[in-house]
């Protein structure tokens, strides 16, 4: 099976979509004015150091301070050899206004700062390389246990003996040749000796490292053995990956082409339309079941239905069936839509035994295709099977989306009749306490016109009551439950 890659630039953001099995597995979008952080290096100033949560906040030149938790402090791990039975004390080791070098390990996401670390790592094309580390760690899709070995043996073979610092074999690395590895590692120590020479120069919030664009990093991390070709719609994006390509992956050079057709890319592989489906809570299968999609702060809830499809001997094999099919498209949306988190997905119900082991069997085979580290349970006692899937940036919807202002994010809105009788008992309140000459209702048009017509005779009857005119003025600029009470 192939994969394609879409590359589509504009002065205001980069968009890339992942093509496999000519459906859209992945999206990837990053804007001009809000480049993701992940993998950044900043000079951080500690804010404030909270023994009692054993983490700091840090200031490194963001709106928010960004977040350090003890367990993400290298120097805080236990050392070889060492009797402590865990962390050194947060307040031991951090103290407020303190310059202190750390990498971004998470995006800022909704209410809260973005997650650091300060166990730095620099990811190059076949190599990861960790300075503050020793070992040699070989990447897990690399099987083979004496490829893993000949390959630990070639990079220890490129250190030199008074050289620090450890490295990641990439899966990358399998067929890279000598020369390739050694220009690598010789990258990598490069940019770190840039980057600890900054530090000792520059002033606290300075950013010291800034990880490739996303279409740079595309080349980086996504092209694989499977990846047929890599279509880039923008001439001079296109030149600058040649350059890019040359320079640091020659082998990516005959997969990278340049789009020139008259459509749109995006719209050419139907991408447009995947994008507006993904932001939609109902996700419609094949054989007629659907999903619906819930996305909170807390968790993402998917729920499964058998819709109009009807197969098979019996109920039981059209649920079968139903959830085999739900078991790929989950996998898809999970990546299609980034969700990270607690997912918990609400099959539809099975008694067969063999049926709930094949469905799980199935969804971790979906699964494995995933690029995002996580983990999926069994089956709970109430037939929920729970997923946590490694959140390091916003999801789709949040970076496409904002609350929605008329109903404040709760999906659904006030009935009209419901509003009126809210303003009815407002104007109650208000005659109580005030002596007008007049109260004038402003609303929208379908509350007015509620008041003219199926409630016209509440209205009148409470002008009645409360002995004064109540006059109504459409306020064009209102949503359906907003409305104000003047006093004339």
């Amino acid at each position: 099976m192939s994969e394609n890659l879409l590359i589509n630039i504009t002065p205001q953001e980069t968009r890339v979509a992942l093509i496999f099995q000519g459906a859209v597995q992945e999206l990837h979008i990053e804007r001009t004015l809000s480049r993701g952080l992940v993998g950044n290096i900043y000079l951080g100033k500690v804010v404030r150091v909270l023994p009692g949560m054993q983490s700091a906040f840090i200031d490194i030149g963001l709106e928010r301070a960004a977040f350090l938790h003890v367990a993400d402090i290298w120097d805080a791990k236990p050392q070889e050899g060492s009797t402590a039975q865990g962390p050194t004390p947060i307040e031991k080791l951090l103290y407020d206004g303190q310059a202190i070098t750390v990498q971004v390990i998470k995006d800022p996401i909704g209410t809260k700062g973005a997650r650091l670390s300060t166990q730095i790592s620099i990811a190059g094309r076949m190599l990861v390389f960790l300075p503050q580390d020793t070992h040699i760690g070989i990447s897990q899709k690399i099987e083979n246990e004496t490829e893993r070995e000949a390959l630990r043996s070639k990079v220890q073979s490129l250190q030199q003996a008074d050289e620090k610092g450890g490295f990641i074999v990439r899966t990358m690395a399998e067929d890279a040749s000598d020369e390739d590895l050694k220009a690598d590692v010789d990258y990598l120590r490069r940019t770190w000796s840039t980057i600890t020479q900054l530090a000792k120069t520059q002033p606290p919030t300075t950013l010291l490292y800034q990880d490739l664009n996303l279409a740079q990093r595309v080349l980086r991390d996504f092209v694989n053995e499977e990846t047929s070709n890599i279509q880039v719609d923008s001439r001079e994006n296109y030149q600058m990956l040649l350059e890019f390509a040359q320079h640091y992956m020659p082998s990516v050079l005959p997969k990278l082409q340049h789009y020139t057709g008259e459509r749109p890319l995006f719209d050419l592989y139907g991408v447009e339309e995947e994008i507006e489906r993904a932001l939609g809570r109902r996700v419609d299968l094949k054989s007629g079941g659907y999903l619906i999609v819930d996305q909170t702060e807390a968790m993402t809830t998917i729920d499964v239905n058998t819709g109009s499809f009807v197969a098979g001997r019996n109920f039981d094999d059209t649920i079968f069936k139903t959830n085999l099919e739900a078991a790929h498209a989950i996998a898809r949306q999970l990546r299609l839509r980034n969700l990270g988190g607690i997912i918990i997905l609400d099959l539809i119900d099975m008694e067969n035994e063999e049926h709930r082991n094949a469905v799980l069997a199935e969804l971790n085979k979906a699964l494995s295709r995933d690029r995002t580290k996580l983990s999926v349970s069994g089956f709970s006692a109430l037939g929920l099977v729970e997923v946590t899937r490694k959140r390091t940036r916003e999801s789709l919807a949040h970076v496409l989306c904002e609350t929605c202002p008329a109903c404040s994010g709760k999906g659904q809105v006030k009935t009209a009749r419901t509003i009126c009788y809210e303003i009815l008992r407002e104007l109650l309140r208000e005659a109580k306490q005030f002596n007008p000459k007049e109260f004038r209702i402003m609303a929208s048009q379908v509350i007015v016109d509620m008041f003219l017509e199926e409630e016209s005779q509440h209205l009148a009857m409470l002008g009645d009551f409360i002995g004064k005119p109540i006059s109504l003025q459409v306020e064009t600029m209102f949503h359906q439950e907003q409305y104000d009470i003047i006093l004339m």
